[in-house]
């Protein structure tokens, strides 16, 4: 990997972090969900980072894709709150996640996730072959009694690629890819006392980029080109447009633009049987010293 590149990885891990903690420390009973998620997209831009995605913020069942609303009314519940934070400088990711117990005593949980991907990340090596790592992370969270969220996946990161080709499942899988040095991953192990499978909801605040399309509303083609443009083909926020296009005609384009695939949208995620779901999040370059970016 080019030095430079190398630079761009580590100071957008590095604002990541920061921003995480930031932002965790924020986490309690009563807090608003616009507070901790504003500010801590605010913290990131101060820090002189780019969102690579909405700042998500999911409670107990909620596995991932939940963030704060236009007029967002919710405030923070006891239980199990993920705060998921990514970052880009000049498109190079750092993404990173983890879990706040609040007023609860089902901290193992968060134990199961947590030493998930600790195990993972001290395997992370070339040559080494991402089922051996992912069969590990199962096999840990297992341990803990609970399982692992297996349609919830690691990814590979590339310049503006939150989700690069090659996944990294959080179960037994027969992906036999070998790491390769130089190669970019955010291992995300996510445990649960449920099914160990999310579902969609039927709420959706965060769309990206998916195709160029023919659209006549003139909101439609202004929220298509900041999508293209201003979000370089990232993932947004429905709430960062509420300045530009009116909240009715916003809502309308949206759905027009999805519903010709012109946007990619994402449901926010639940787990299927109801079940609390932890999360554990580190961005890592492979190398023979493999490096942490996101971790302070």
């Amino acid at each position: 990997m080019e030095e430079e590149i190398l630079k761009k990885y580590r100071k957008a891990g590095k604002i990541a972090a920061k921003a995480r903690d930031f932002g965790k420390e924020m986490i309690d009973e009563g807090v608003s969900y616009e507070k901790v998620v504003d500010q801590t997209e605010k913290k990131i831009k101060e820090l002189g980072g780019k969102l690579a995605f909405p700042v998500n913020l999911s409670m107990n069942e909620v596995g991932a894709h939940d963030t704060a609303d236009i007029n967002e009314k919710r405030n923070i519940e006891p239980g199990l709150i993920k705060i998921d934070v990514g970052v880009h400088i000049d498109g190079y990711i750092g993404d990173t996640a983890t879990t706040v117990p609040v007023k609860t005593k089902n901290k193992e949980l968060v134990e199961a996730s947590e030493k998930a991907l600790e195990k993972a990340l001290d395997m992370i090596k070339p040559g080494i072959k991402i089922s051996e790592i992912s069969s590990r992370i199962e096999s840990t969270i297992k341990d803990f009694g609970y399982n692992p969220i297996r349609n919830l996946t690691g990814h590979g990161l590339g310049q503006y690629d939150l989700h690069a080709k090659t996944k990294f499942p959080n179960i037994e899988t027969e992906l036999d890819y070998k790491l390769k040095e130089g190669d970019v991953f955010a291992l995300e192990p996510f445990a649960t006392d449920g099914a160990g499978k999310v579902i969609e909801s039927n709420r959706t605040m965060i769309f990206k980029w998916n195709d160029e399309k023919p659209v006549r509303s003139r909101e439609a083609r202004k929220i298509l080109k900041m999508a293209k443009g201003k979000f370089n083909k990232l993932p947004f926020s429905k709430r960062w447009l509420v300045n530009d296009i009116s909240k009715l005609r916003l809502n309308m384009s949206l759905r027009q633009l999805e519903s010709i695939n012109a946007l990619y949208k994402y449901p926010v995620l639940r787990e299927a049987e109801g079940g609390i779901i932890s999360q554990a999040e580190h961005t890592v370059i492979v190398g023979k010293d493999p490096e942490i970016t996101t971790m302070l």
